[in-house]
């Protein structure tokens, strides 16, 4: 089997509602993202996604997975698709770093995988439980009486599993972990992401605040430094998000005990051969983990469902799908959705799901095997 041509879509996706990131400090409103189908000599066609969080949120953007995708495509066609390590070399040799660039490309080889073995991917990588997931729901930086509402939406529809936004004013921020803990029920997860919106000094001073609450802070400083700088002077458990990109940040967190928790974004590490690899790291080191889309649609989410389904259930603590938040459905209702707060591990063989592709517009580019 031989890649043969390489089709590139850039579609908008709007949120549902406007979204503020910790500390008011970025606002978005729509989403860029990147659909990449490849086709084989064999006829079997595999989909990818990817789409970042807006273009300030990390070092990603849609424009840049485009323009990667134009450097790697004259040494990815004529490759085996299911030979993802081959792939992954030739990407990472073509195009040093840019992770984010290559996580649609990865997908979409182990979509074909998949659907030449018969297999949903989550099985074809060695796990597949089927016990669903629960979604977290993604609340962002508002008051305390806005924070109660967005997350009483969201467990109107299910959700057990929230990230509550904080980040950027001391006293709010321990005044809404307060409020929201008051109201918490005994069964939900509750991760406070501050998105790297605090100074150390900040950090501190909500962490130690707050300890009485046990609560887990999700990447309360800039740089895995930031963290490890204040690790003895708090007690909360911590997990990574943002700082951790690549395999050596994954090794340093589990060796040094920077983190309790992995939290894993598919686009930003790479796709799913690079992010296996960081769960491994986690599972060796008793580091439990959240699987996340960085955004988009139900593919990005599908994806991340696939990853979680070969973590064990008692390591996994939930996924984060975007679906819900945006206003477009570029797979006609098709794939996992929400059933009570949960996804639930597709049967079908590879992703489980496929673009209705004149709902994507027309292609930006195409690459060819000469």
């Amino acid at each position: 089997m031989k890649l043969t041509r390489i089709t590139v879509f850039h579609t908008d996706l709007p949120l549902e509602h406007p979204y503020w990131l910790s500390g008011g400090r970025l606002k978005f409103e729509t989403l860029d993202a990147t659909f990449v189908k490849l086709e084989t000599d064999e006829g079997v066609t595999g989909w990818g996604e990817g789409t970042p969080w807006g273009h300030t949120y990390v070092p990603a953007h849609g424009p840049g997975i485009r323009a990667g995708i134009e450097t790697m495509a004259p040494f990815l066609l004529g490759l085996d698709p299911r030979r993802v390590l081959d792939v992954e070399r030739a990407m990472d040799l073509a195009l040093p770093g840019h992770l984010y660039a290559k996580s649609p490309i990865d997908m979409a080889c182990w979509d074909i995988a998949g659907q030449t073995a018969g297999l949903p991917i989550a099985d074809l990588m060695g796990g597949g439980s089927r016990t669903p997931r629960p979604i977290a729901s993604s609340v962002g930086a508002k008051t305390v009486d806005e924070t109660r509402a967005v997350m009483d939406r969201y467990r109107q529809r299910g959700y057990i599993a929230h990230s509550v936004k904080i980040g950027g004013n001391v006293a709010r921020d321990i005044a809404r972990i307060r409020d929201v803990e008051a109201h918490r029920a005994p069964h939900e997860i509750i991760l406070y992401d501050v998105n790297r919106g605090w100074t150390r000094q900040q950090a501190l001073s909500v962490m130690q605040a707050t300890e009485d609450l046990c609560v887990m802070f999700e990447q309360p400083g800039e740089t895995l430094d930031d963290i490890a700088a204040i690790r003895a002077k708090h007690a909360a458990p911590v997990s990574v998000d943002e700082a951790l990109v690549t395999l050596q940040d994954a090794t340093r967190i589990a060796r040094d005990g920077l983190a309790e928790v992995f939290g894993i974004k598919l686009n930003r590490v790479g796709g799913l051969t690079k992010a296996a690899r960081m769960r491994d790291i986690a599972l060796a080191h008793g580091i439990d983990m959240f699987i996340m889309a960085t955004g988009g649609s139900v593919l990005a989410d599908t994806e991340a469902l696939h990853l979680a389904a070969t973590i064990p259930d008692a390591n996994c603590k939930a996924v984060w799908a975007c679906q819900d938040m945006i206003t477009v459905d570029i797979a006609g209702g098709r794939g996992p959705r929400n059933i009570d707060g949960h996804l639930h591990l597709p049967e079908t063989p590879g992703l489980g799901v496929h673009p209705d592709e004149p709902a994507l517009g027309p292609p930006v580019a195409i690459y060819e095997a000469r």
